[in-house]
């Protein structure tokens, strides 16, 4: 909230981690904010298909591709 980013990325490496990424959005809608940051996930357990049925705006199969969504998300 304070420092406004225009990105967050969220990588689990277990699927016990991935658990907590739709509640990282679920808070962002509850803040008022999931309309002012983009969401970005990815990590071993994260396929893309999850990634869009939680609500994410793009996902990194890893980190290089992870920046290049970013990137294609904030123009």
């Amino acid at each position: 909230k304070e420092l406004k980013p225009d990105i967050l990325a969220l990588s689990a490496l277990m699927t016990t981690t991935m658990q907590n990424i739709p509640r990282v959005i679920e808070a962002l809608k509850a803040e008022g904010l999931r309309n002012k940051v983009k969401v970005v996930v990815g990590g071993a357990p994260v396929l893309p298909e999850w990634a869009k049925q939680i609500g994410s705006d793009g996902y990194g199969e890893n980190a290089v591709q992870a920046v290049s969504v970013s990137k294609k998300l904030v123009g």
